[in-house]
């Protein structure tokens, strides 16, 4: 065997990074019995290293090039070129010459050949790399191989494929290139094949694009291409294209355009029976693989040609289940406000917490809803939620059930009185004991933080096992807390105070809405307290100029240490360190317990700190407390002195008086589970890093983050099963190391999470269902989404991914993908709010009509249809964006 060429006959799957992605495909696939696959070899990463180690202008561009970054467009485009002449001009190595020239031999010199480039960073799992280098078709003779080989090797460095690399985060001297030379197939029709659709994700569904000719046609969009779908066997659909052009290749080599004959323009490329022989090629390479591929395919005397197969890195996994029936998935991570990954450490404490069947895929959780969806009443309260909470959400689920997708149970009636009390308000009479008594929300914030003060006492004297019996037992009481049917009757009634306001205002005085204003500086709201109490904090600092100045060079988490030396420094520091001990455990993504918190890194309220000196006066937070206060007060009498006038006035605004104290009393307490419950889990968290820091000195764990890429049940194993004190036994040393590598494993596979984007609704067959918003009378141009915060403002766009990045003006409107409590220092410097994510109950919403902020929520891609600094008008009302500039 020969280092420098491999027969495809001769690769293993070990030698990714001898000959590439593609090499390492197309010698898998020829060993598939049944699969054709044009005969070949791959000139291997060493006949290509050997070429440019030694060229001093090659490792000097490439040295240039390292330093750049995806923004230096024309340095990048620049010093690529001159890379790739560079390479074009090296003199291949004679023994890789003499090499190619034995194979060559073998196959027949004066045959066509196609010299595809294969790197090492392509066709892999997580990222395709698919077009980044160049393919050349139809080549005959030696020395026209061996010049291709090296134009092979320069395209490495095309302007796209660099680019690619920076994004992708790929090192480019880590990346190399070897050359695939195969037999040319000269085909009548060619295509690609997916194994699962591209556009739903539906893994029982195949699609096949089909034309006449070479398949650069197609990749390269000269020609629309015919289009069939098959499920399970049978063609379901076909697009029948118009195709006027064909690529083929001429017999002294190189390719030609031709038009095709008007006659066969409109006819279909490959007849019925050659699709599903295609279909069932596709599964075949499907099930070899273990995964869906995209498959280029080509037909030359009635036989299909495999010439390439790769994995569909963009399909998001499917939630598993224990069962092979129909599955119905939703993604909690649209209801908590955080559809980033979560590490699996956090994933896990998720899963101890909650008491809905949730399962996990691509590092997010899903709850399967495929019971309450199949019986009628639970199917009613399910909807009639996800109508209220998201909108997009009910209408993918009633997609669904258009389909006869899951099994109907016939009508439990013993199901039927969830839903009722999803109706109207018929809670708030049935509970008579909670109608103006907001001593009941003090009650159930004093026995959580009396619960947490217990919990502060007595983990501290937990350590190794105990600690994690401990944390398990704590678990149950945080359930019982979560989960206590008074503690969710109190904030049920209040959001069906408030959908019974809105319905009955704008029924009996056309007013939308109404419920807004009359929920601004609510009482007891944890969350939007905490962006008043930063005001407060602003104010400590205002005074004391240096410590201003101080603050705004700091890089150093550390830098509470240095700030008690300056002029103001000690009430500064204390004030920081005041709303620090009340609200240090938040953070964006707080329910994963793997995201760093704000005690942790308190650099990050820096800019917020700064940014409300800039912006707001002195005693900004009583302020605006007062005048949310004020509003709906105003906001209740016009709206009881309206009622009055109607027939049978007085009691209707008795009834509504009733309502609107409800909401007022009983609104804010909405945010404080998931306080209390973060407030655990980082307590949870400190502790376990202290086993973390014992796993670190026994060399159990590089870094005692790395615990977070290990579920809860891992970590107790190995801190069971390692002996900390005498770490030195083989058998704890290959522990030792399996635990090791199962973290580095999980890295990566976190790393490929980040680039996904969690879909609402997934089935099994893992279809995304996407909902649509279904209104008239809204502007053709606007951007549509869910009114949460009525109002209309205009306002400067700022797209703002990270809080860390945020640099608001007053009047600024915010638009992001999601907020969750750790944005709320936010709210009080912007006028306005937009997000891809979110409900009439969820964070974002809650806080925005308690600051009285026009919102609009969950609007598909709203971060890329707006761009930063464009001036928009939000129709928080009719749930609309118009884009002004």
């Amino acid at each position: 065997m020969c280092s420098l060429v491999l027969d495809f006959q001769e690769m293993n799957k070990k030698q990714l990074g001898l000959v590439g992605g593609k090499g390492l495909h197309l010698g898998e696939l020829s060993k598939i019995e049944g699969i054709r696959v044009p005969e070949g070899f791959c000139v291997t990463t060493v006949g290509y290293q050997r070429a440019v180690e030694q060229n001093e202008t090659y490792q000097f561009m490439l040295n240039r090039l390292t330093m750049l970054s995806v923004e230096d467009r024309d340095q990048i485009v620049e010093i690529s070129r001159k890379i790739r002449q560079t390479i074009v001009d090296v003199k291949i190595p004679s023994d890789v010459v003499t090499a190619v020239t034995h194979y060559l031999s073998r196959f027949g010199e004066e045959q066509a050949y196609a010299v595809r480039s294969s790197a090492t960073a392509e066709d892999l799992p997580h990222a395709s790399f698919a077009g980044q280098q160049d393919t050349y078709l139809n080549i005959i003779g030696v020395d026209a191989v061996l010049q291709h080989i090296s134009k092979c090797w320069a395209s490495l460095f095309t302007d796209r494929a660099v680019i690619y690399r920076m994004q992708s985060g790929f090192d480019h001297r880590q990346v190399y290139l070897s050359v695939v030379v195969q037999r040319m197939v000269f085909p009548q029709a060619s295509g690609i094949l997916f194994t699962a659709d591209p556009m739903t994700s539906n893994r029982k569904l195949l699609s096949i694009d089909a034309g006449f000719g070479l398949g650069e046609a197609l990749v390269s969009g000269l020609v629309s291409a015919d289009g069939y779908k098959v499920r399970e066997g049978e063609i379901i659909e076909k697009r029948i294209a118009a195709k006027t052009l064909a690529i083929y290749g001429r017999k002294e080599g190189g390719t030609e355009t031709k038009q095709i004959d008007p006659d066969q323009q409109k006819s279909q490329t490959l007849t019925d029976e050659q699709i599903l022989q295609l279909a069932r090629i596709g599964r075949q390479i499907e099930a070899h693989f273990g995964q869906p591929q995209d498959i280029e395919w080509c037909l030359a005397q009635d036989t299909f040609y495999i010439v390439q197969s790769r994995p569909i890195t963009t399909l998001y996994p499917i939630p598993e289940a224990s069962d092979q029936e129909n599955h119905v998935y939703v993604s909690v991570g649209h209801q908590q406000m955080m559809t980033d990954p979560m590490k699996p450490l956090g994933l896990s404490f998720f899963l101890l917490t909650t008491l809905a069947p949730m399962r996990t895929a691509g590092g997010r959780l899903f709850v399967d809803v495929t019971h309450h969806l199949a019986s009628p009443d639970s199917r009613e309260f399910l909807l009639n939620g996800m109508g209220q909470h998201d909108p997009l959400i009910k209408d993918a689920l009633m997609t669904i059930m258009d389909r006869d997708f899951i099994k109907l149970l016939p009508n439990d009636k013993k199901e039927s009185s969830p839903s009722k009390s999803n109706k109207a308000m018929p809670p708030a009479g049935a509970q008579p004991q909670f109608e103006n008594d907001p001593t009941i929300v003090s009650d159930l914030m004093k026995r959580t933080q009396s619960s947490i003060e217990v919990l502060k006492q007595n983990i501290q004297t937990k350590s190794e096992s105990d600690l994690f019996d401990f944390i398990l037992e704590d678990l149950q009481e945080l359930k019982k807390i979560l989960f206590d049917p008074q503690s969710s009757s109190v904030f049920m009634a209040a959001m069906n105070a408030s959908t019974w306001i809105n319905e009955k205002m704008n029924e009996w005085l056309g007013e939308k809405n109404a419920a807004d204003t009359l929920s601004q500086s609510v009482p007891h709201n944890i969350t939007s307290e905490m962006g008043l109490a930063l005001l407060d904090v602003a104010d400590a600092i205002r005074p004391h100029p240096k410590v201003i100045d101080y603050l705004q060079h700091v890089k150093d988490d550390n830098f509470l240490d240095e700030l008690v030396k300056l002029d103001g420094g000690q009430e500064s520091h204390d004030a920081i360190l005041d709303f620090l001990h009340k609200y240090g455990m938040r953070c964006a993504g707080e329910i994963d317990i793997a995201r760093t918190r704000w005690s942790e890194k308190p650099i990050t309220l820096v800019p917020l700190i700064l940014g409300n000196i800039k912006i707001f006066e002195p005693n900004e937070s009583g302020r605006k407390f007062e005048q949310g206060q004020q509003e709906a007060l105003k906001k209740e009498k016009e709206l009881l002195d309206r009622l009055k006038q109607l027939p049978d006035g007085e009691q209707k605004a008795k009834e509504t008086k009733r309502m609107i104290d409800l909401v007022r009393n009983f609104m804010g307490y909405r945010e404080y589970p998931k306080y209390g419950m973060v407030n655990r889990y980082f307590m949870y968290k400190k502790a376990l890093l202290k086993e973390a820091e014992r796993l670190v000195q026994a060399g159990v764990i590089h870094d005692k983050e790395d615990i977070y890429y290990l579920t809860f049940e891992e970590l107790h194993e190995v801190v069971r099963t390692n002996n900390l004190d005498n770490p030195g036994s083989m058998v704890e040393q290959q522990a030792k190391l399996a635990t090791r590598q199962m973290i580095s494993k999980r890295k990566d596979e976190y790393k490929v999470y980040e680039k996904l984007t969690p879909p609402r609704v997934i089935t099994s067959d893992g279809e995304i269902i996407a909902g649509e918003y279904k209104r008239e009378n809204i502007p053709a141009e606007a951007i549509v989404g869910l009114s949460v915060s009525s109002g209309i403002i205009e306002g400067r766009a700022r797209v703002i991914l990270n809080i860390e990045d945020a640099e608001l003006k007053d009047g600024d409107i915010l638009v992001t993908s999601f907020t969750d409590p750790s944005w709320t220092p936010l709210f009080v410097s912007i006028k306005g709010l937009v997000t891809e994510v979110g409900g009439l109950m969820t964070h974002g919403a809650v806080i925005a009509r308690e600051y009285g902020l026009p919102a609009v929520v969950g609007v598909e891609n709203a971060t890329k249809r707006i761009k930063d600094g464009q001036r928009i008008r939000v129709h928080g009302t009719e749930g609309y964006i118009e884009i002004l500039s």
